[in-house]
């Protein structure tokens, strides 16, 4: 049975009424609309604990097994929601496991909100009991941090931290609160959201002239081509996108990250760049005359070396970051601000066009790549299922509606390239960092964001364990998670490396699982495995079907590759297509 919110009557308190730094945190929350916490307690944050004792009603606590799944699982609810995440951490290690999730929310750019406990004031700097400086470590993975050691600081604080977190290029933004700023009494004055900090400036100026030179360019182009990341997503900006791109008439290529902005099916989406990416978005990018990158950093996955890089094209690049504006890759014209506005103004200004040849070539490789790589993948004559045929059925079964979370490794690319995506905010998966473990707490969040939608963790048999310990958060709620594991006895994309570039010396990369159906089943989640290709859609159908989180394991192929594959140090010219 899932956990349900009952809706209540908000008693806000008066104004001039006495209130602890804890209540006042969750004063804060709920003004900012927040409705789910993940978290952890411990004896630093323990106050806040106690106050959310009479809050309970008005905030959904999900009490996590570990705090790297708490962040995981609010990176997880951010995603699919467009929320901004909240988590709860005590002091000392409560806190240093937050930081592999803030250096992934950091890179990919992810709005979250974590509050951490503290030692008291009179305590820091002493090596106290589970006191950390959690303000030099995570310096470098947060958008913003800050230590609150004086009670009155919380309302304004916790103002500017949600301010931040969700505005301009999204992030994760860390509070540390001293015990006694917990404890201590103060008048209350109220909340006042934050939506101004001098010297923050979330939102570039648009600059006219810079849209008037990008659609000059495009206008002028013969073989334009757009590729395009989560900025578009992050900036709500879909709709503009779409009519962009059937105005321009130009095709279109996503990061792992933009997957979802623009349904798989339509017409002009040319699939995936990068490393793994498909083979005529990655030849095409060295092929063009105008690159135009909407929302998107240039990765060193995405982009291969470098210095071989779409070095024919002029490029325009549309970011609201400006630093990421010629940071990899020299743009002709650099267009700062939000594609929510910027794509309009662009829009308007350019031709109606359609570019039936230069579509053509696209749809050329891609039918190479079908005949060469894909049916192989997803109709294979082989014994052993692949990962492909897996995501075959399974868009077949979930008509591309589903929630899709990815760990990382083998499974994660063959599931960006393959699954199906009707609707935007459906792909959740760990880009920048590759953090593994991070799927199965992130579907947990993934669901409380969206509790209408259906939610598949893709998982190979190297993540799971990672962070396996999860299964107890969703025994506890009720939470209804699809769990899809696809076990190549492998880590697997270490083990494709070592065997094409390490000639096949496989150095601690085959990995043992225990009963990944006994140990749901000890978590009182139903399960089951499957290795035949007969009993595939009937599983799948299972898990879909149940009432309740369903773990199902997939044996796949050992040995299996995924292609085609931009080796690293070349350019993406130099794709592999075996």
């Amino acid at each position: 049975m899932e956990a349900v919110i009952v809706a209540k009557e908000e008693v806000k308190p008066k104004q001039g009424t006495e209130l602890s730094g804890s209540q006042a945190v969750l004063e804060a929350l709920i003004a900012e609309k927040v409705d789910t916490v993940f978290g952890y307690p411990g004896g630093a944050i323990m106050p806040i604990y106690d106050a959310l004792y009479d809050y309970h009603e008005q905030l959904k606590h999900i009490l996590v097994r570990h705090e790297q799944g708490g962040i995981h699982a609010a990176q997880g609810y951010a995603r699919s929601s467009g929320k901004v995440g909240v988590v709860f951490a005590t002091s000392g290690p409560g806190a240093t496991n937050l930081v592999t999730g803030l250096a992934d929310a950091q890179i990919d750019s992810t709005p979250l909100v974590c509050i951490t406990g503290q030692v008291f004031a009179h305590l820091l700097g002493t090596d106290a009991f589970q006191e950390t400086d959690v303000i030099n470590i995570t310096a470098p993975v947060t958008k913003w941090n800050y230590q609150v050691t004086d009670a009155i600081e919380i309302p304004e604080v916790l103002a500017k931290a949600f301010y931040i977190a969700r505005s301009g290029r999204p992030g994760p933004v860390l509070i540390d609160i001293t015990k006694n700023a917990q404890l201590q009494k103060f008048d209350y004055q109220g909340y006042c959201k934050c939506d101004h900090i001098r010297s923050y400036r979330p939102k570039p100026i648009i600059r006219n002239e810079f849209i008037e030179e990008a659609a000059k360019l495009i206008n002028a182009a013969e073989k334009p081509f757009v590729v395009f990341g989560q900025g578009v997503i992050l900036g709500k900006a879909e709709k503009e996108f779409k009519c962009f791109i059937e105005k321009s008439g130009i095709p279109a290529a996503w990061t792992i990250l933009g997957l979802s902005a623009l349904p798989t099916e339509h017409p002009l989406n040319m699939g995936m760049l990068g490393m793994h990416g498909n083979y005529g978005p990655n030849v095409m990018t060295n092929e063009c005359d105008v690159l135009i990158a909407v929302g998107m950093r240039f990765d060193d996955r995405v982009t291969g070396r470098l210095d071989k890089y779409a070095k024919q094209a002029k490029v325009i690049h549309l970011d609201i970051d400006p630093s990421e504006i010629d940071k990899n890759v020299k743009a002709t014209v650099g267009v700062w601000g939000d594609c929510k506005e910027t794509l309009p103004l662009l829009t308007k200004l350019i031709q109606s066009k359609v570019y039936p040849q230069w579509v053509e070539k696209f749809k050329n490789f891609q039918q190479e790549e079908e005949t060469q790589v894909i049916f192989d993948e997803l109709h294979p004559d082989t014994e052993q299922l692949t990962m492909g045929e897996v995501l075959r059925v399974l868009n077949e079964l979930t008509n591309g509606d589903a929630i899709i979370v990815t760990d990382v490794g083998q499974h994660q690319m063959v599931a960006c390239r393959y699954a199906k995506f009707n609707q935007t905010r459906s792909n959740v998966t760990s880009g920048g960092l590759g953090t593994m473990g991070f799927a199965l707490p992130a579907a947990i969040g993934a669901k409380f964001g969206a509790p209408e939608r259906t939610v598949v963790a893709i998982i190979g048999d190297g993540g799971i364990q990672m962070t396996i310990q999860e299964l107890g958060t969703i025994m506890q709620t009720g939470i209804n998670v699809k769990i899809l594991i696809l076990n190549n006895q492998f880590l697997g994309m270490v083990r494709q490396w070592q065997q094409l570039f390490h000639d096949k010396r496989y150095s601690f990369v085959d990995i043992a699982s225990p009963d990944y159906v006994m140990v749901a089943k000890g978590y009182g989640i139903e399960g089951n495995s499957v290795k035949d290709r007969a009993l595939l859609q009937p599983a799948l159908e299972t898990m879909l079907q149940h009432n309740g989180s369903y773990l199902l394991e997939v044996m796949v192929g050992k040995e299996n590759n995924v292609f085609p594959m931009v080796p690293q140090g070349c350019s993406v010219s130099e794709i592999r297509l075996k």
